[in-house]
């Protein structure tokens, strides 16, 4: 009476016949090359969340990490913004270190005069009044670097505004701070020689 039902075809049975079909149309066409099944496509595709030499993995990130370094060491000598670090990179910090290397700044010597004043506080009697003009001095020294802080955020502040219009927050700290590091040791290194501002 009733003919036996046939069988429902599978997921995967119909995905392979797809499989086929489109092999043989791109047969046809002259793909060159047989459309792979979606389970070796599948299998390609897995990686595994461990791997397998956990050695060879561990040299091979050392190894990249080493050359990034390598790469941002290079840099700091060069100036290339692409492996600078992220508090360096961009053109207005370019800017402000090529403004504040180009000129002359108190602030370099700073620390040098902090040095002198500890070591003459160590030789000099606390209660002498030549601890006084000491004193005295070292404050004096401080508060001319404060204006040249003062004076060189202006005029950076007023010099990024004229090329870039919009001034990126930091900008004009960056520079500030900057000017207060001994030159040779600026990092990253100066490019510009003094009295080179950029245009």
């Amino acid at each position: 009476m009733f003919g036996r039902k046939k069988e429902a075809p599978s997921a995967h049975d119909v995905i392979d016949q797809q499989a086929a079909e489109a092999t043989a149309r791109d047969a046809a066409i002259g793909k060159g090359a047989p459309t792979p099944k979606r389970s070796a496509q599948v299998a390609a595709r897995k990686r595994p969340l461990v791997p397998e030499d956990r050695k060879a993995s561990k040299a091979a990130e050392r190894a990249a990490v080493q050359e990034q370094r390598l790469k941002m060491r290079q840099a700091m000598d060069t100036g290339d913004d692409k492996f600078l670090p992220l508090r360096d990179k961009g053109p207005q910090k370019r800017f402000a270190r090529d403004y504040v290397d180009a000129r002359f700044s108190l602030g370099e010597y700073l620390m040098f005069g902090a040095l002198v004043f500890v070591v003459i506080s160590l030789l000099v009697p606390a209660s002498s009044e030549q601890m006084i003009y000491v004193l005295g001095g070292f404050w004096v020294m401080f508060l001319a670097v404060f204006v040249d802080v003062f004076i060189l955020s202006r005029k950076l502040k007023k010099r990024l505004a004229e090329k870039f219009s919009d001034v990126e927050r930091g900008t004009v700290w960056y520079g500030s701070m900057r000017s207060l590091q001994f030159r040779r040791l600026r990092l990253p290194k100066p490019q510009v020689k003094r009295g080179e501002f950029p245009a």
